[in-house]
């Protein structure tokens, strides 16, 4: 029962928009509908909401709470707002070196990815790791860069300043001064992630301002579409697994939004089944995930995302447009589009296994291929195992055999 109105679960994915709805008289209503289909509807979550609401002869709603892959994909895709970056003069170029990791040690091609920001505003400031202020912030000169760079059509700006995470003064001075100048979005490094080290707390400003701004649009479409209806509190959830206000929702804390409402609920639906022990595979059409719960949720404060850094707490899990998960000696390969549906291969050293239903309308690479049709495929994770995961249409079920 929920006395005080409707309560909706969404969860807003790349491809399709999943809702339930508990009604105040006990009802149970679940809504599937296409997550992009504008000559429909502006929002699925929207739509799907008034739909229920008109089918029950209207109602108040009492919360909504949803997760989205609206940032996830933005990044994966790379759909972000256009950044500029202002750091302190002589570490220009500090975030693209980062922290010369090497994944792959014996590799002789490195490829680093493509940084986020476009622009580089180079600030002439430095302040000590004790705060004693070795240059004055030169506000003429940044203002004259800053303004350059809302010229050329920058809207979004992070900034980051060494030591800034700690004396702040010179970060809040620019952040006032792009705000004037018209800057819509701005990311400073103490207010996104006030923590020590330079190469950290820069990459996730610059994450949220490549994100903020798409997240924040869905956000205002999201309640706008709501207005109309008496409405309670809008929640979103977080990397964390933990929902937030839709006031407070940041893009740094948005990337794994989707993805870990999933592993809540992979978690307790398995718990009502009797197992704690489990890997959860999400396939879904723009995006896989791939995680495992063993009896608590963990969580991560750094990691890497479609190759961006960032730093914030999020729950750990494999997040790819072509995820490969693995158990045992069995992989399966998923390649997907946004335009159409995934297509999952199960392989095995160097003998590839495909389901013989499925057809293939692109070229192989190596022992494995892409394809854009499927009606169903089933993965074997483990040759012993009994555990099958079957995927049909974006949807994944766990059966025993």
């Amino acid at each position: 029962m929920n006395p005080g109105g409707w309560t909706f679960s969404i969860d807003r994915g790349g491809t399709f928009t999943d809702i339930v709805a508990h009604g105040p008289a006990g009802e149970r209503v679940v809504r599937k509908l296409l997550s992009e289909s504008p000559e429909r509807y502006d929002d699925a979550a929207v739509a799907g909401i008034a739909a229920i609401l008109a089918e029950a002869g209207g109602g108040e709603i009492a919360a909504v709470k949803m997760g989205t892959t609206v940032a996830t994909n933005a990044l994966l895709e790379r759909k972000g707002e256009p950044v500029a970056l202002a750091i302190t003069a002589g570490l220009g170029d500090a975030l693209r070196i980062g922290h010369q990791a090497r994944p792959e040690i014996f590799a002789l091609d490195i490829r680093l990815p493509e940084p986020l920001y476009s622009r580089v505003v180079e600030v002439d400031e430095r302040v000590t790791a004790e705060g004693e202020v070795l240059r004055p912030l030169d506000t003429a000169a940044a203002r004259a860069s800053l303004q350059a760079a809302y010229d050329e059509g920058f809207r979004a700006l992070a900034i980051v300043l060494m030591h800034g995470w700690r004396w702040s003064a010179h970060e809040a001075a620019l952040s006032a001064m792009a705000r004037e100048i018209g800057f819509t979005q701005v990311s400073a490094s103490h207010e996104v992630e006030p923590l020590i080290k330079l190469v950290g707390r820069g990459d996730t400003a610059v994450v949220d301002a490549y994100l903020s701004p798409v997240l924040r649009r869905y956000v205002d479409r999201v309640v706008a579409g709501l207005a109309q209806t008496p409405a309670g509190r809008l929640f979103f959830m977080q990397s964390n697994g933990g929902l937030t206000d839709a006031a407070t929702f940041r893009g740094k804390d948005a990337i794994l939004s989707g993805p870990a409402g999933g592993i809540v609920g992979m978690a307790r639906t398995a718990a009502e089944a009797g197992f704690g022990r489990i890997i959860g595979f999400d396939m879904g059409g723009t995006s896989t995930d791939v995680s495992h719960f063993a009896g608590v949720y963990e969580r991560t404060s750094e990691r890497t995302v479609a190759g961006v850094r960032v730093r914030a707490s999020s729950c750990p899990m494999t997040l790819s447009t072509a995820a490969v998960a693995t158990y045992s000696s069995w992989r399966a390969l998923i390649s997907d589009s946004s335009e159409s549906r995934s297509t999952c291969w199960a392989f095995r050293t160097s003998r590839v296994v495909r389901n013989p239903t499925l057809r293939s309308s692109s070229v192989p690479s190596k022992a494995m291929r892409a394809a854009r049709t499927i009606s169903s495929v089933a993965v074997m994770l483990d040759r012993d195992a009994s555990i099958w995961f079957h995927a049909c249409d974006s949807r994944c079920r766990v059966s025993r055999r």
